[in-house]
């Protein structure tokens, strides 16, 4: 199952190669936000991110919700979180 995972950009790293500083659940991961570019990322931003990859633009309230949601998931939440954590973009 392919799951979005809500984290808040905390900062622009490599603004050339599309790379950011993101907070999922507490662990911070560099990200590509290259899909976004046009929608004007920068820290403090939310997006949903899936292996690495912003994929959209949400809100705070909607990654709240989001990750909620995740929670109740039970194992496909587990197995998101270990994507995430595994995942690592240079």
């Amino acid at each position: 199952m392919c799951l979005g995972i809500p984290a808040e950009v905390i900062a622009i790293t490599d603004p050339e190669r599309h790379l950011a500083t993101a907070e999922v659940a507490g662990v911070r991961r560099t990200i590509n936000i290259g899909l976004l570019i046009e929608e004007g990322i920068g820290p403090g931003d939310w997006v949903l991110i899936h292996v690495g990859f912003a994929m959209s633009k949400i809100d705070e309230e909607e990654a709240r919700l989001a990750m909620d949601s995740l929670r109740m998931m039970g194992q496909a939440y587990s197995d998101e979180m270990a994507a995430v954590a595994e995942s690592r973009i240079t």
